[in-house]
């Protein structure tokens, strides 16, 4: 297929993958302080395919969200055309199936063959792909020649230089988009120095974009330093991944926000987007870093909801003006639904409306067995039922308002 998008990965300033980090306060907030492309998480493979795709009318976001519930990956309109989805795989066919599972709703799709944790190399995934160029080539071709949206993926450099360059090349020969390259061996860490040597030759040697990434530690503490560090490097874009954890405004052409305003900013996407307040925590201490100490930090620490941490950060009245638009939203929503269906009033239906809240049922108890239960009792056949769901997802709990229709045969 051909791609047809106006994502360009060339003099770009990139949010580069985090694991809980990059979510979508996180990704909008850098958008605001102007980073040109945003990357999620790492979302692996085989948990994204168990996942359902939908529309959240409350939050005005799509939502995919696992069997267990849980909100897996969420994105909205504003992001729509900059974010790349990050996935981890092993797999050709599994990683094509989870790309046209989201390619509709995101920018770019990206292959994650850096990542040097366990939870990722064991499943022959992250950097454990950088010994298998085989496999590679082919998740990368199977992805170029699948989707519409450009694919790139993102690496750490091999051993020796020239193994590293003739890696590159065999993966530019794939077609994809571009090509990030996190300048440290899999064995190294953020205190060693970056190899911007070895990003450099790699520049030099591959005509696709090449993303530098890795120099928070030594180059990146302000925003004229993304472009020291891209000369160094004689890369096409920058991706900065702890300077932008630290402090999202390092985007800022004007310079760097306090750390408060960043905060409550942060707080705010978080609030609006419904955040699960334990990734809000995660975040907001990877800012506070040195200050986890101070009275606030302590507070932060001691939060067990958004609404506490939105009180740690004297944001209470946020919290609840906002809340209280959602729930006028949602009653409106559920208003227009039973309004419709009020029209199509069918005296031969029988309707039960049950309110689907998993923790007021007892385990493997689901409104479905309440449903046969009340069917036998009343003597009457086995339903066959219709349900329609909103959703209304508050700290990631989903409450599922279930509308059975029963027909009776």
């Amino acid at each position: 297929m051909t791609v047809n998008t106006p994502l360009c990965f060339r003099g770009k300033k990139i949010l580069a993958p985090m694991v809980r980090v990059g979510t979508l306060p996180m990704r909008l907030l850098a958008l605001d302080y102007g980073a040109d492309i945003v990357y999620c998480e790492e979302l692996i493979d085989i948990k994204m395919l168990q996942c359902k795709r939908v529309i959240n009318e409350v939050l005005e976001t799509v939502d995919f969200i696992a069997p267990n519930e849980r909100v897996v990956f969420r994105t909205c309109e504003r992001e729509r055309h900059h974010v790349v989805f990050q996935m981890g795989s092993a797999d050709a066919e599994r990683a094509l199936a989870v790309a046209k599972l989201v390619e509709s709703d995101v920018a770019g799709i990206d292959i994650n063959m850096g990542c040097p944790k366990e939870y990722s190399t064991k499943g022959g995934m992250g950097a454990a792909l950088l010994s298998d160029p085989d496999k590679i080539e082919s998740i990368l071709t199977t992805l170029v020649k699948g989707i519409c949206k450009p694919v790139t993926c993102k690496i750490r450099i091999l051993p020796s230089v020239e193994d590293t360059v003739n890696l590159v090349k065999r993966i530019e020969k794939t077609g994809i988009a571009a090509i990030a390259v996190h300048g440290r061996k899999k064995e190294e860490r953020p205190q060693h120095p970056v190899h911007c040597d070895v990003i450099k030759a790699i520049s030099e040697a591959v005509s696709i974009p090449v993303i530098a990434n890795g120099g928070s530690h030594d180059f990146i503490k302000e925003y004229t330093d993304i472009e020291t560090f891209q000369k160094a490097t004689a890369a096409s874009s920058v991706m900065i991944a702890r300077a932008a954890m630290w402090n999202p405004s390092i985007f800022r052409k004007e310079g760097l926000f306090p750390l408060k305003e960043v905060m409550q900013d942060y707080i705010k996407y978080a609030v609006r987007y419904d955040n699960h307040y334990t990734n809000t925590k995660y975040c907001l201490c990877q800012m506070l870093r040195e200050q986890l100490e101070t009275t606030q930090g302590k507070k932060l620490h001691a939060a067990q909801s958004t609404q506490e941490i939105c009180e740690a950060f004297e944001m209470a009245d946020f919290y609840e003006e906002t809340t209280a638009i959602f729930e006028a939203k949602k009653t409106s929503l559920e208003t227009e639904t039973q309004d419709e269906d009020d029209q199509m009033e069918d005296p031969d239906v029988i309707k039960m409306a049950v309110r689907f809240d998993k923790r007021e049922y007892p385990p493997q108890i689901t409104p479905k067995m309440y449903l046969l239960e009340w069917c036998r009792k009343e003597k009457h056949p086995q339903p066959v039922y219709e349900t329609v769901r909103t959703i209304w997802d508050r700290s990631n709990c989903l409450v599922r308002w279930g509308r059975y229709l029963i027909f009776f045969l």
